[in-house]
C-alpha cells in the first residue's frame, strides 16, 4: 500500500477498468461452465472451486504467453482442450505419479501446448462446433456482479471509464450489454445468440481506431472507450495494454475532454503519458493482473477486493505489496466514497 496514497479519488480522471473479476463474475462462469468436462474423471470431479480454477488457469497462462495475439475464445477453447488431454491421460495411467498431481497436470499442459505437430504451437484453434469452441463462447454467460452496473452508471458521471480487459470484441459484446442495460444472461443466452450491435465493436471506427461505446447513438454504455487483448495484441499483466489505454487517452480529444462534456477539440500541446498517468486510476480485483503491472508503471490503482474471489491474499499482508492507494470490498462502496468525496468540496 502506498505510504501517501492521494487525498482524494476526485483529483483523478480516469478509471481504468478490469472487466472479469472485478465488473463479472469470472470464477462462477468457468466453474459451472467446466463442470461437463470435470464430471467425466474421476480425480477432476472431486476438485474443489479452487482446484479447478488454479488448474485452469496455469494452462491458460502458458498459452497466453506463447499466443498473446489468440483470440480469447479460441484460447478458452484450446485451454480446455489441453486441460480434457491431461485427464484422459492421467485416468488411464498413462502419466507418472507426479504427473498425476493438480502441478503435474499443468506442467503436462504446457508441454502439450510445445509438443510438435499440435495445433496450438502454430497459434490455430480447434475446429468450429465442438465441445471447445462451445467452452470458449461460454463468458458471453458469465454474471456481471449485482452492483456493477449502477456503481457503473454513477463513476461515468465524474470520470472517463476504460476496459482494459483480457477478452476478445465478440465476447465482450455480450457482458458490455449486461453492464450497460443492467441485465443478466438468460437461460434462452446460446452460442448463436448474437450480441446488440449496439454493445458490439463498430467496423466503422474513426481514423484512430479507439472504439468510444458512449459515442454510440442509442448506447447506454458507462464506457468512454474499450480496449481487449485484441487491441492490444497483449494479454495482462504484460504492460502494453496499460501503454496503449494510456495512449489512446492522449491521442483521443473527446478524452481529453472533461467527461461529459461535448468539446472535444485537441489541445495545441497534448499531455505527456507522465500527465495523463497523473490522472489515471486502475481499478481491478486482480493483483497479479493489474496492481502489480500498475506499480511497476507508477499507476495508481484501487482495488475491489471481492470477497468471494478464491484468489485472495492471507492477512497481515492483505496485498499490500502490490501498491494499491484505496481498498474496497464492492463497486457500491468505490462509487459511495466518489460521492463522498464530492459532498466534502
Amino acid at each position: 500500500m502506498s505510504s501517501d496514497p492521494p487525498p482524494k479519488l476526485t483529483d483523478f480522471r480516469y478509471m481504468i477498468f478490469d472487466v472479469y473479476g472485478t465488473l463479472a463474475d469470472w470464477e462462477s462462469g468457468l466453474y459451472n461452465a467446466l463442470q461437463p468436462l470435470l464430471s467425466g474423471f474421476s480425480s477432476a470431479s472431486k476438485w474443489s472451486r479452487d482446484d479447478a480454477i488454479r488448474t485452469f488457469l496455469s494452462v491458460e497462462g502458458d498459452i497466453q504467453a506463447q499466443h498473446p495475439t489468440m483470440l480469447y475464445s479460441d484460447l478458452l477453447a484450446k485451454a480446455h482442450e489441453l486441460l480434457e488431454a491431461r485427464l484422459v491421460a492421467a485416468e488411464n495411467g498413462s502419466g507418472d505419479k507426479e504427473s498425476k498431481t493438480l502441478d503435474g497436470i499443468s506442467d503436462f499442459a504446457a508441454g502439450y501446448l510445445d509438443a510438435p505437430g499440435e495445433s496450438s504451437a502454430s497459434g490455430s484453434t480447434p475446429p468450429a462446433d465442438n465441445k471447445h469452441t462451445i467452452f470458449g463462447k461460454s463468458i458471453r454467460k458469465w454474471e456481471p456482479f449485482s452492483d456493477s452496473a449502477k456503481a457503473l452508471k454513477e463513476l461515468s458521471e465524474h470520470f472517463h471509464l476504460i476496459v482494459l480487459s483480457n477478452v476478445d470484441h465478440a465476447s465482450f459484446a455480450y457482458t458490455h450489454s449486461y453492464l450497460s442495460e443492467g441485465t443478466f444472461p438468460s437461460a434462452a443466452t446460446d452460442d448463436i445468440q448474437q450480441a446488440s450491435p449496439l454493445y458490439s465493436r463498430p467496423s466503422n471506427l474513426h481514423p484512430r481506431d479507439i472504439w468510444l461505446p458512449r459515442l454510440t447513438l442509442g448506447s447506454k454504455s458507462p464506457f468512454s472507450a474499450v480496449l481487449t487483448a485484441q487491441d492490444t495484441g497483449a494479454y495482462k499483466p504484460a504492460h502494453a495494454g496499460f501503454i496503449a489505454a494510456l495512449q489512446a487517452i492522449r491521442s483521443e480529444p473527446y478524452l481529453l475532454a472533461t467527461p461529459g462534456s461535448k468539446d472535444a477539440t485537441m489541445p495545441v500541446t497534448p499531455p505527456t503519458l507522465e500527465e495523463i498517468k497523473a490522472k489515471t486510476l486502475s481499478v481491478a480485483q486482480s493483483l497479479t493482473h493489474d496492481h502489480r503491472p500498475a506499480k511497476e508503471l507508477g499507476i495508481t490503482s484501487v482495488w475491489i477486493d471481492r470477497q468471494s474471489a478464491s484468489w485472495r491474499p492471507i492477512p497481515p499482508d492483505n496485498g499490500s505489496g502490490y501498491g494499491w492507494s484505496w481498498r474496497f470490498e464492492s463497486l457500491r462502496e468505490l462509487a459511495q466514497a466518489v460521492t463522498d468525496d464530492i459532498e466534502d468540496q
